[in-house]
């Protein structure tokens, strides 16, 4: 079947298998391997993404599914003046540790910074449910957002 899918602003147009994996199609066919693919369950987020705004784990929406929406990746971010604040929390705040799991919580925290330009600790926390970081870097990941939050926002 072919979709049409808008990635980072670019519009794209393939032919695919009815049940090719969004996060396949970005890492795949559109070498966009920023996001990564974790668990294949929804469990650990790695594979976050932003559909239409929302975010979602790309290891369970199928490109289908994503035909004529807009979809950011971590590629997509920042832009000529550099990161984009969430991704500069992550950098100031230490907020990495392998970096695994970043790209799933930068896109996670930036979909909460648009919902929720000023959230209070807990609502981080809160928002940042179901991605994980195998590096239990979490307090680091919570400073990164408040830092976000203050600098720019979602962005």
């Amino acid at each position: 079947m072919r979709v049409e899918i808008t990635v980072n602003g670019r519009p794209h147009e393939r032919e695919v298998e009815p049940r090719l994996l969004l996060v396949h199609f970005l890492r795949d066919l559109l070498s966009l391997t920023g996001t990564h693919v974790g668990c294949d369950t929804t469990s650990c987020g790695a594979c976050t993404v932003l559909l239409d705004g929302v975010a979602v784990k790309s290891c369970t929406v199928l490109a289908a599914q994503a035909d004529g929406c807009e979809v950011t990746t971590v590629e997509g971010l920042g832009g000529p003046d550099g990161l984009s604040p969430v991704q500069e929390g992550f950098r100031q705040c230490h907020g990495l540790q392998c970096g695994y799991c970043t790209p799933g919580m930068v896109m996670a925290a930036t979909a909460l910074l648009a919902e929720r330009p000023d959230p209070s600790e807990q609502e981080i926390r809160d928002g940042l449910k179901g991605n994980m970081c195998r590096c239990t870097g979490y307090q680091m990941i919570v400073e990164s957002v408040q830092w976000a939050a203050a600098n720019g926002g979602a962005r």
